[in-house]
């Protein structure tokens, strides 16, 4: 059976995949027979049906409901600058990018959907407050939250607002989701202490979960659990089905940043100078990097084999997965708050002196560079062999291949 879209095509020895802007055929020893035959046909049905291969994406902070930093694809060693947006405060908020459309927030207060391609504004939505929280898009909508307490979703074609709901403090983070059944769920942390399980489609709470302090990153999700840490120096693990802990880890200082999970393990850094991965099942310590005494609040990039993070030292560090070892650093001028993305044999990162550096993954060095000239605390977003980013000069900046 070929299935594409809402179209399927009856084949015993072929199936096509789709994904990611690529169309393959995993072929069997019969395929060599037929594939005049089918091949021809196979073209002619989706060129009769208008189907067309999905471009690349980045639909949320980090990538993924896992927060792994993970993007799709290769970026050109050398990139430029393809366009820029103007917008009225810092843009600290990470892009999310779907459809042929990107989504930023900004400290002005308002969501921006921009054109992809061109950078041209297509809609703005004004909140209250500033617009820290990185965009998630799902299902036609874009969810957000904004400082001025409350969590937004709105069409993501026309801006118009879906629904409201009101948490009782600033939301800096970014949402998160979970489908449930036939239902579809939005999390997000607030300063309220409390974690949020919102359902998608009416905007009402699913239940809630309170912690003893602000929850100040993104809640990651695998396994039917959410995981994040907080201004109560605890990694909690919460169940996705009625919000009850499952576990809770000191894990001995602030966590600003959020937490990525592969394999039931947690990786994220705290505020007393350490990086730590941590055994969801067994809730303990595996390992713990420190180098020097500076706080990490970037949330981490984690591959098969090696985590990267940035830190207050001014440092981009990679180090195993399996035992924390570091295999190298590379040096910036400024604290690096911002979330490196892994995508393909590099790694994107933004520093507070305000450049955005590409390095490579096997030695950190450095392949690429872009001065901006003020501090760049958003995180990567990357999709489609464009690297977007936001900056505290205020503007959003793309860049790409040769003005491709």
């Amino acid at each position: 059976m070929w299935r594409f879209s809402s179209i399927a095509f009856r084949q015993p020895r072929a199936l096509l995949r789709a994904g990611q802007g690529v169309l393959s055929l995993e072929r069997s020893p019969a395929w060599g027979r037929q594939r005049k035959v089918w091949g021809s046909a196979f073209v002619a049905l989706l060129l009769a049906a208008g189907v067309q291969a999905r471009a690349e994406s980045w639909p949320m902070f980090r990538g993924g409901p896992a927060l792994l930093g993970i993007a799709s694809g290769r970026l050109p060693d050398k990139l430029k600058l393809l366009w820029s947006f103007k917008t009225g405060g810092p843009v600290k908020s990470s892009a999310a990018i779907d459809g042929g459309r990107l989504f930023i927030g900004s400290n002005d207060g308002n969501v921006y959907a921009l054109d992809a391609a061109s950078g041209e504004k297509q809609w703005s939505f004004k909140t209250g407050a500033a617009v820290e929280s990185s965009p998630l898009v799902l299902d036609g909508k874009v969810f957000f939250g904004s400082a001025d307490s409350s969590l937004y979703a709105l069409e993501a074609a026309t801006g118009k607002q879906v629904w409201k709901y009101d948490t009782g403090d600033k939301i800096v983070g970014s949402p998160n989701w979970v489908k449930n059944g036939d239902a579809t769920h939005i999390l997000v942390g607030s300063y309220d202490f409390k974690l949020h399980c919102v359902d998608s489609t009416t905007g009402k709470a699913v239940w809630t979960f309170e912690s003893s302090n602000y929850i100040n990153g993104s809640p990651a999700v695998s396994g039917g659990k959410t995981a994040f840490g907080g201004c109560d120096a605890t990694l909690h693990v919460v169940s996705l089905a009625d919000g009850k802990q499952v576990k809770e880890v000191e894990a001995g200082a602030y966590v600003a940043g959020s937490v990525a999970l592969a394999d039931d393990r947690a990786y994220f850094g705290h505020f007393e100078n350490e990086f730590l991965c941590i055994d969801l099942a067994e809730g303990r310590k595996l390992w713990d990097f420190h180098e020097r005494d500076f706080p990490y609040f970037s949330s981490p990039a984690v591959s098969a084999d090696r985590v990267l993070f940035g830190g207050r030292d001014k440092q981009l560090h990679c180090v195993k997965r399996s035992d924390g070892t570091a295999l190298w650093s590379f040096a910036t001028r400024g604290k690096v708050d911002s979330s490196p993305v892994i995508c393909g044999d590099k790694a994107v990162v933004g520093s507070d002196d305000g450049h955005v550096y590409a390095v490579s993954l096997d030695g950190g060095k450095e392949v690429w560079s872009y001065e901006i000239g003020q501090a760049v605390e958003s995180s990567p977003a990357i999709a489609d062999g464009r690297l977007v980013i936001g900056c505290d000069d205020g503007s959003v900046y793309c860049f790409g291949a040769n003005g491709k």
